[in-house]
């Protein structure tokens, strides 16, 4: 199979499966009409509608509390965020893993691989990002789940690892990057840079060229964060932790390419390519639950019995 470039990915825009509803279409007619006569207006419009996940958290709120989880709510900023975590069963001590989902995702998504690393001995904490699951709010940005992230950090500790996908991977390695006390990362399926998927996002809605660029300066006033840190090229060289990558070849939200670049970019990251596996089924997949765990035990920490 030919190795998907980040260009070809980007004629194929898998930005447009999040903007395929109702809701956003109607919003994109609004903001095309808008465009010529209020440019100011438009942009403020459309950053609604990126930082609105879609589809909304209103099913992930439904879902139920697994069995042998409980779920703390811990403020941020002006809401709270929701937190997953094992109900107490007597043990000792054990290395703490945070595991965070992408884009319109929720920390359910990463039950799998939670209860993997608990069965290996590790202490497993799932976290719903601002404005998803059941955290507060509607709307999120990448800088906030970086915040996120540091939030977590401050209230459990110094972290053995950070199991991260999608966007939730782009976001923890900028905080890796930017000093998070953090020992290991796996990162799986990471989302394309901001900069590439605001043009993705116009694009889906048939905005035109001048928006992405717009919007970018927009979120770095507001953010006071280059856009620039969340690209590999900036990240790679300041992530000193051993980093595992896991991609999947046939990735349609975000291509091979943006994971073997940044796999590329961290000094003696290791690279595994997953077939047939998509975007998020490589969350369930148990080649890659085994991969994660061996990963975040590579330091010889103790092995659990269901491993």
């Amino acid at each position: 199979m030919t190795t998907p470039t980040v260009a070809a990915a980007a004629a194929a825009n898998p930005a447009a499966a999040f903007y395929a509803g109702l809701v956003a279409r109607s919003l994109g007619r609004a903001l095309r009409l808008s465009q010529s006569v209020a440019p100011g207006a438009s942009t403020r419009l459309a950053l609604r509608l990126f930082f609105t996940p879609m589809p909304l958290k209103l099913a992930a709120r439904r879902r139920p509390v697994p069995p042998g989880w409980q779920v703390e709510h811990w403020p941020f900023e002006q809401g709270t965020m929701a937190v997953y975590r094992r109900v107490p069963e007597g043990e000792g001590e054990r290395p703490t893993v945070l595991l965070v989902h992408g884009w319109a995702g929720d920390a359910q998504q990463m039950r799998a691989l939670a209860d993997a690393l608990h069965a290996a001995g590790l202490d497993p904490v799932m976290l719903d990002f601002p404005a998803h699951g059941r955290s507060a709010g509607w709307r999120a940005t990448l800088p906030q789940f970086t915040r996120a992230l540091w939030a977590a950090s401050a209230r459990l500790g110094p972290l053995h690892g950070v199991v991260a996908h999608s966007l939730g991977a782009v976001a923890a390695a900028h905080a890796a990057a930017s000093g998070l006390p953090v020992q290991r990362l796996a990162l799986l399926a990471p989302s394309p840079p901001p900069a590439l998927f605001l043009q993705w996002f116009a694009r889906s809605l048939s905005l035109g060229d001048s928006l992405p660029q717009r919007m970018g300066l927009a979120i770095e006033r507001v953010e006071g964060v280059p856009l620039q840190r969340f690209d590999p090229g900036w990240l790679g060289p300041r992530v000193a932790q051993p980093t595992l990558v896991v991609h999947d070849e046939n990735d349609r939200v975000s291509p091979l390419a943006v994971g073997q670049r940044l796999a590329q970019a961290v000094r003696g990251a290791t690279l595994v390519v997953t077939r047939t596996l998509g975007h998020r089924r490589v969350l369930a997949d148990a080649a890659v639950l085994k991969a994660v765990t061996a990963h975040l035990q590579a330091d010889g920490r103790p092995n659990g019995s269901g491993m």
